[in-house]
């Protein structure tokens, strides 16, 4: 009994050190990880555009260059494959452009054209090559004829319907319409489209 009295008196005295305190602890910190990298905006780049093109032309045959502007109209399809965008488009370009000697003019381009680029968001690089036919006269006489090109550009969406770009292009006619004059051409436009 007397042991039973004591270990009760132990027990009471230690009581509080087994409860506690009444002030609640700190809560453990809250950390917060940082805000993920803003993801690019992107868009599809799939379907059927149209619009205008504004340029300007340099062509040379030995030493009877030929420079002046051009303007036009294009039209095309692309398919967006994610970070690939491959299409087929056409453009036909009105042109002023005319030797020095001012015996030749260059007065119309045409092009059928593939082309293949890669998406980086809001902004499309890209290569494009194709079939090109050329009309334009030499000494009063009109002549035309097939030929070839190759460039690259950038296109940038401005936003769901409309696209800019600045393409390069140069042109290459072998004996042109049988007369055994060869020539290449460089041309430079800004073009402007929507996207339907």
């Amino acid at each position: 009994m007397k042991t039973l009295v004591i270990a009760s008196v132990a027990a009471l005295a230690t009581a509080p050190a087994f409860a506690g305190n009444l002030t609640p602890a700190d809560p453990d910190p809250v950390v917060t990880p940082p805000p993920a990298p803003a993801t690019p905006v992107g868009y599809d780049w799939t379907g059927f555009y149209a619009g205008a093109q504004l340029g300007w032309g340099h062509v040379e045959n030995g030493n009877n260059d030929a420079n002046g502007f051009g303007g036009g109209v294009h039209a095309g399809y692309d398919w967006d494959f994610g970070d690939i965008v491959v299409g087929v488009a056409a453009d036909y370009d009105l042109t002023a452009i005319e030797s020095n000697s001012g015996n030749a003019t260059l007065d119309n381009v045409a092009r059928a054209k593939l082309r293949a680029g890669y998406d980086v968001g809001k902004v499309l690089f890209y290569g494009t090559g194709g079939a090109a036919w050329a009309q334009g006269s030499f000494s009063g006489t009109d002549y035309s004829d097939n030929g070839w090109f190759a460039g690259a550009g950038a296109e940038y969406r401005v936003n769901e319907k409309v696209s800019i770009a600045g393409e390069a292009l140069y042109h290459v006619f072998d004996n042109f319409d049988g007369t055994g004059i060869d020539f290449g051409g460089t041309t430079v436009a800004a073009r402007v489209s929507y996207r339907f």
